[in-house]
């Protein structure tokens, strides 16, 4: 069925995004925390 092939690609692009945005906060969290470590 449409629905579920739908469903599934709809699931793995949230997931996507979720997983995408997630590093970059951590990914600019772990640069920030090491700019402060140089400025001391």
């Amino acid at each position: 069925m449409y629905w579920d092939d739908a469903v599934i690609f709809g699931l793995a692009t949230v997931g996507m995004m979720i997983a995408f945005m997630g590093g970059w906060v951590a990914f600019v969290i772990r640069d920030h925390h090491r700019r402060e470590n140089k400025k001391r």
